[in-house]
């Protein structure tokens, strides 16, 4: 089958971190002989910011991790028809410019062969409902969603049955526990300051019980201003500014755990989906203690593949059990690895985009 994935970029993580599921899900079908093409705009921002901050050295993770991948650059005179010539599937992610996912709809419409699908991986149908009522999906054939709370969204919207429920995933070629589990120590949490959605939340669970519990805590992320560098140092943990994807496992190994801060827009109006490190942590083998988090689609097993911090207090105590406690550790890593590999690898999400291109346009050759 001949797919095509127009992304925002799949060379940069940049505060993109859509880019790590679909750099697995293109991995996986190129595995199972897929014809695959990714396609990206130049000058997108993700990559625009991260080669500012970092150079070409900041690429290097991503050549090393992907050397079966690759994308390709369009410009403004860009004709996505050639694109899309013996397309089988063609997928759009929400980030694209609103032109280009017209435009697909509107070459879908006038006849094309392809199955076309819009990929949505954020918050904004809830938090900015018109801007993405504005884009013209007329002529798609379906949505995917990454949690069944955006999913109903969209069939409020009119997509009935058209909208699919599509969750990120851990590629575990990649993200896995290491070969040699040597001495941990601390905590770690990899993640994106944004747009001070969750300040409260990250000072309640993750700063003030780091610094209570006596666990040195290590930073990872982008988009840090200078107040939340200030807290930071308030409570005593060391920001090491942003890590590339492909590294993270490594940084995952060499600490006790690792901590779960859902935005707020995912507590609130989104319950049901979790952020991807909640995947690739426990792909990882490495405990993790989440703040109030509704797993209102059953994903996992909360207390047995994480422990669960109600408030401030008890994820204080969580840290403070699993800096003492090598079994409950062990326990917690073995069955949150046993439920991404059972349920939540990249694998499982391409089982499901066949299926659902089945149902959408059965053709033979999807296998």
């Amino acid at each position: 089958m001949k797919i095509v994935y127009f992304t925002h970029s799949l060379a940069s993580c940049w505060n993109h971190g859509n880019a790590h599921f679909v750099r697995g899900v293109l991995r996986n079908l190129i595995q199972r002989g897929h014809d695959v093409d990714a396609l990206e705009p130049q000058g997108a921002w993700s990559l625009q910011n991260l080669l500012t901050d970092h150079g070409q050295e900041g690429l290097r993770a991503w050549r090393e991790a992907y050397s079966d991948l690759h994308s390709k650059q369009y410009g403004p005179d860009f004709d996505p028809s050639e694109a899309c010539t013996d397309a089988d599937l063609v997928i759009v992610h929400e980030w694209n410019d609103a032109e280009l996912v017209s435009a697909l709809g509107r070459l879908r419409a006038k006849g094309g062969r392809f199955t076309l699908l819009f990929h949505d991986t954020h918050h904004r149908a809830v938090s900015a409902p018109q801007e993405m009522q504005g884009y013209d999906l007329d002529g798609y054939d379906g949505i995917l969603a990454f949690g069944a709370a955006l999913a109903e969204v969209y069939r409020r919207w009119g997509w009935g049955d058209r909208a699919f429920v599509w969750h990120e995933a851990a590629d575990i070629s990649l993200f896995k526990p290491p070969a040699d589990d040597t001495r941990r120590n601390g905590l770690v949490w990899i993640g994106n300051w944004g747009d001070g959605e969750r300040t409260a939340e990250l000072e309640t669970y993750l700063l003030a019980p780091a610094k209570a519990s006596g666990l040195a805590l290590e930073i990872y992320g982008v988009r840090y201003p200078a107040e939340a560098l200030a807290l930071l140092a308030r409570y005593g943990a060391v920001y090491r500014n942003w890590l590339a994807n492909a590294r993270a496992p490594a940084v995952f190994a060499q600490r006790l755990a690792t901590v779960h801060v859902p935005r707020r827009f995912y507590v609130r109006d989104l319950p049901g989906i979790p952020t991807i490190r909640v995947f690739e942590a426990l792909a990882c083998g490495i405990p993790l203690v989440s703040a109030p988090w509704d797993d209102a689609e059953n994903l996992f097993r909360p207390g047995r593949d994480y422990l669960v911090a109600s408030d401030g207090p008890m994820a204080e105590r969580h840290l403070r059990a699993l800096a003492a406690d090598p079994e409950l550790r062990a326990e917690l890593a073995l069955s949150g690895l046993e439920t991404v590999r059972a349920r939540h690898t990249c694998a499982h999400r391409v089982d499901e985009l066949l299926s659902i291109v089945r149902q959408l346009a059965p053709k033979p050759e999807v296998v």
